[in-house]
């Protein structure tokens, strides 16, 4: 006879797992057919007593999933052990068509703090087993780390960074977007896309399931929970709110971005609540890691004004123009601007982490004696990041890090609203997964011209490690000898530090 609280346990985690898939069918049946498990297991979205688990069946992961038009009967279990003698909830959900038959089970009732093993059947097959871990309690002082990552261009690397990444001891990974690429492009290509640009939701899916199917990426997805956001190529590159630069037209470029939405979400651990509603989905979110970590999670794609500066058919040159000061331009929209300083202005944990899509830092990227900004990064919306950092200076949440991708290189910088102002923030963005980076000379010049970036490094590929406790925030950068070799070692490219209550980019060796 279990005990009450397994009771109510097992209780609440099979209603959040039914609340997930709201299309549940009465002619569901039991899979029979080749092995469905094909793109793995993951987890995400941690909270003291929850969790969100995924898999999707897809036994021809390449040809649309293979499973037809059927619902899907699948079993989970979640343990306390790995030998899973320990079982800590189970129950069944449905995977069904409409969701390319993923599923996914947000689970209640847990303890803090803790790891847990999770599996899925279907029919007479099981799933590789993955591990996850609830965040701590509220009232815990217990550090936290985290890996964060971005930007992986399936054709231009192998994901050894994965590999490691999956080896360390770590509480969770942030994914700040680039998850998939749209299109192909880049040099020395070890592997291919094999197909076009997707627009259609069967060509996404087939997408997801392509990078889904690298073992690296399954590992590290198997190892701890994941926070994931999105940048511009799980749609269309440098796109910005309604339109791209392939595509113009609103219209048919809101269709695009609904089924690539629609994809992103049937691939990613995330619960119910960030469903597409066709080209519209609330990403943007905050987790508390006890009281040491608030971890922001923003959306910089889906809201921002179109691009500055250049015409509406590029993103490219390094150009600049009275236009991308206008104060009525915006990067992350009114509402989540206003909903980010609401939560800046609550109680804060020690550290405040703002996980955002790229380069936060002003960059001055042109060439002496001229000028020329980037216009698809925060340069192109320097109101919109005067707004961000003066929520930062009033507010004043304690010990601000802010966590970036996008740039396919590592730098570290101090962020101030003037080059003569106190030091509100530490930016660090994590390099790239495999996708190319900026040449030395770019970098070399952009150090030069930029002093308050303390670090750049565009020639490696990887990602970083932040380790937070009461003391310091210590990152770590981490790349792949070569990311063109399947079996590259990964070592620490750099180390930095932040102290408790200094602000500013330390360098620690290494």
């Amino acid at each position: 006879m279990p005990s009450l609280r397994r009771r109510r346990l097992l209780g609440g985690a099979v209603a959040a797992a039914s609340l997930a898939c709201p299309s549940l069918s009465l002619r569901a049946q039991a899979w029979r057919g080749p092995y469905p498990f094909t793109l793995g297991v993951a987890s995400g979205c941690p909270t003291p007593e929850g969790v969100v688990l995924w898999t999707r069946l897809a036994p021809e992961p390449l040809q649309g999933g293979g499973m037809g038009e059927t619902a899907v009967d699948v079993h989970w279990e979640l343990a306390r052990d790995e030998a899973f003698t320990r079982i800590a909830a189970r129950g069944k959900v449905q995977a069904t068509a409409a969701d390319a038959h993923s599923v996914r089970v947000e689970l209640r009732g847990l303890e803090p703090g803790r790891h847990y093993w999770y599996r899925f059947t279907a029919g007479g097959a099981r799933s590789a087993t993955g591990r996850t871990r609830t965040a701590p309690a509220l009232d815990s002082d217990a550090p936290v780390r985290f890996a964060f990552a971005s930007c992986q261009q399936y054709e231009q690397g192998y994901f050894s960074a994965y590999r490691d990444m999956a080896a360390q001891p770590l509480d969770l990974v942030v994914h700040l977007g680039d998850y998939i690429y749209e299109n192909s492009w880049g040099s020395r290509l070890v592997r291919h896309h094999e197909a076009g640009i997707p627009t259609e939701l069967a060509e996404f899916r087939d997408r997801y399931a392509l990078y889904k199917s690298d073992r690296d990426l399954q590992a590290a997805h198997a190892a701890c929970p994941w926070l994931v956001s999105w940048d511009d190529h799980e749609v269309a590159n440098d796109y910005t709110g309604d339109v791209s630069p392939r595509m113009a037209d609103p219209a048919r470029f809101l269709a695009v971005r609904a089924a690539a939405y629609q994809a992103w979400y049937e691939h990613m651990p995330v619960p119910a609540s960030a469903r597409p509603q066709g080209p519209d989905a609330r990403i943007y979110a905050r987790y508390r890691f006890g009281r040491m970590v608030d971890l922001v999670m923003l959306d910089g794609r889906q809201y921002r004004s179109h691009h500055a500066c250049v015409p509406a058919t590029t993103a490219a040159p390094l150009v600049d123009c009275p236009d991308r000061l206008d104060p009525s331009r915006t990067f992350l929209g009114a509402q989540q601007e206003a909903w980010l300083a609401s939560e800046l202005a609550l109680p804060a944990t020690q550290w405040t982490v703002i996980a955002q899509p790229t380069l936060l830092a002003s960059a001055e990227r042109a060439r002496p004696p001229g000028h020329g900004y980037w216009m698809d990064g925060w340069d192109g919306y320097a109101a919109a990041r005067d707004r961000l950092l003066e929520t930062l200076a009033t507010r004043r949440p304690r010990n601000a890090i802010v966590a970036s991708g996008d740039v396919h290189a590592f730098w570290a910088a101090d962020l101030r609203r003037q080059p003569d102002a106190p030091v509100l923030a530490a930016e660090f963005v994590g390099g790239a997964i495999t996708s190319e980076g900026p040449s030395a000379a770019s970098v070399a010049n952009m150090l030069a011209r930029n002093p308050h970036l303390k670090y750049g490094r565009g020639d490696r590929r990887g990602y970083a490690i932040a380790d937070v406790d009461g003391k310091r925030c210590a990152v770590e950068f981490r790349a792949a000898d070569d990311e063109k070799e399947a079996a590259s070692a990964v070592r620490t490219l750099k180390r930095f530090v932040v102290a408790d209550g200094a602000a500013g980019v330390q360098l620690a060796g290494g």
